[in-house]
């Protein structure tokens, strides 16, 4: 068992593994192994994920209650493994998991900085030696089969009790701004340029209807990253852990997330490969690029006031500028963009570390974790505050949109049936060159009557 000692009058204790004894400070709750990474990775500032240490905690405990079913730890031990993991998942020693992403590829040190904190943890409850962090908390374990499997963890639960909800929440929040602007036509554009009308509330059900398939790309991605690694142990073959282990952990893990988790039945699979978290990822992504889009029409629907197209009015939340007064910016629609560039960013690193499995284990995961828990965070938190500071806000400018539409020359599609494609177009041109109106510019060129212009043109059903 690793053994630790006080240094007396010392700030720190002399810990002991398997390479021999380490100076950790005398508060930590963590042991020999996680001072190792903590010292030999002082690498950038990006930590381990904090939903990857919850996922450790919900996979510790799932872990212990199958080894107590199959005989493989005592019922006091899973019970001590069991409390320590609620007081993690409670945030109570969030402060005990220093180590950085930038670390062993396999993510094996974090899984030893779980396993040394419970195993501290729960041996100060019991007064005693209970437990040691790798023939008691990490049994039947290796860090190749329990990192993927918080990683999957993580992923799962973030997409489906934060994006998911949020996402679901905007498009409530679209499909009453669509009801309100029922009946407002206004000119629609296309190559950014004047195109037919369209109503402001088709405008706004195509954003509603790319968040929805977002959603729906989103929740197709789940099943795969629910199937988990764990009882593969270090390539796949599950050496050193029971027969059923698998099995009933991933049950345990199922019953503790209220999530339909499996065990994945090719581990070998499921150690090297990540492409579950790629496709994940991928729909993140989508989800990101149909946020920016909509950011996007928003932003150019309220460029001005003035001299911009002015159709809608957005809220303003705060000063725009330091030096011009009264100047204010499209700052959460910013926020949107910036974010949709992160995620992509984001997503080449995950496809690039996910292309990395060699022979039965891939090595990229800790990069893979922070990346794909720092898109769904960022992308969930800057859903919420669109919807709220700006999109609930929006108001159409209806003089505006009545203006740009009776200007748009586009108008003159609705000739084509009556005069044919080439003439209409002459239409148009006569009229932007001279700036008629189409009427004016028809009429001049003799293709229609005025009455019968007039009969004809209607941009209220071009809808």
């Amino acid at each position: 068992m690793q053994q630790s000692r006080f240094v007396q009058d010392s700030d720190v204790r002399i810990e002991h593994d398997s390479m021999g004894e380490v100076q950790v400070p005398a508060k930590a709750l963590w042991g020999a192994q996680t001072q190792r990474s903590y010292e030999n990775f002082p690498i950038g500032s990006e930590t381990m994920p904090p939903e990857i240490i919850q996922a450790f905690a919900i996979l510790k405990k799932a872990a212990a209650r199958a080894n107590c079913q199959l005989g493989c730890i005592t019922s006091e031990q899973a019970l001590a493994i069991e409390q320590a993991c609620d007081d993690i998942l409670a945030g109570a020693y969030d402060d005990q998991f220093p180590l950085k992403v930038w670390q062993t590829g396999s993510g094996t040190q974090t899984n030893m900085n779980v396993n040394e904190v419970i195993a501290h943890i729960g041996n100060r409850a019991a007064g005693k030696e209970l437990l040691h962090p790798n023939d008691t908390v990490n049994r039947s374990q290796s860090s190749n089969d329990t990192f993927p499997t918080a990683l999957h963890i993580a992923a799962a639960c973030m997409v489906s009790d934060q994006l998911i909800p949020a996402l679901t929440d905007f498009v409530t929040t679209l499909h009453t701004l669509e009801k309100k602007n029922e009946g407002i036509i206004k000119s629609g554009r296309t190559h950014l340029q004047d195109a037919v009308p369209i109503a402001f509330s088709q405008e706004i059900a195509g954003w509603r209807g790319l968040i929805e398939n977002a959603i729906a790309e989103l929740e197709a991605a789940m099943p795969n990253v629910m199937r988990l690694a764990l009882g593969g142990t270090a390539v796949g073959t599950g050496l050193n852990a029971p027969k059923g282990f698998a099995e009933a952990a991933a049950r345990e893990v199922a019953e503790l997330t209220g999530k339909a988790f499996c065990s994945d039945p090719n581990k070998f699979a499921a150690l090297t490969g990540k492409d579950a978290l790629v496709f994940a990822h991928g729909a993140v992504k989508a989800a990101a690029a149909n946020m920016m889009k909509i950011a996007n029409d928003i932003r150019w629907l309220a460029s001005g006031p003035r001299l911009g197209l002015g159709e809608i009015t957005i809220p303003a939340n705060e000063p725009g500028s330091s030096i011009m007064p009264g100047k204010v910016n499209p700052t959460q629609c910013e926020a949107v963009t910036m974010v949709s560039v992160q995620v992509m960013g984001n997503d080449a690193a995950i496809g690039f570390a996910a292309s990395q499995g060699n022979f039965e284990l891939n090595v990229f995961m800790p990069v893979i974790a922070y990346n794909f828990c720092q898109s769904v965070r960022l992308l969930t938190d800057v859903v919420k505050s669109f919807e709220d500071r700006c999109v609930k806000g929006i108001e159409a400018n209806r003089s505006r949109m009545k203006d740009n539409l009776n200007n748009s020359l586009m108008l003159v599609t609705c000739l084509n049936p009556y005069i044919g494609y080439e003439h209409a177009a002459e239409v148009a041109k006569r009229a932007y060159a001279r700036n008629e109106s189409l009427r004016e510019a028809c009429v001049a060129l003799g293709y229609l009557s005025a009455e019968q212009f007039d009969e004809i043109f209607t941009p209220e059903e071009m809808v």
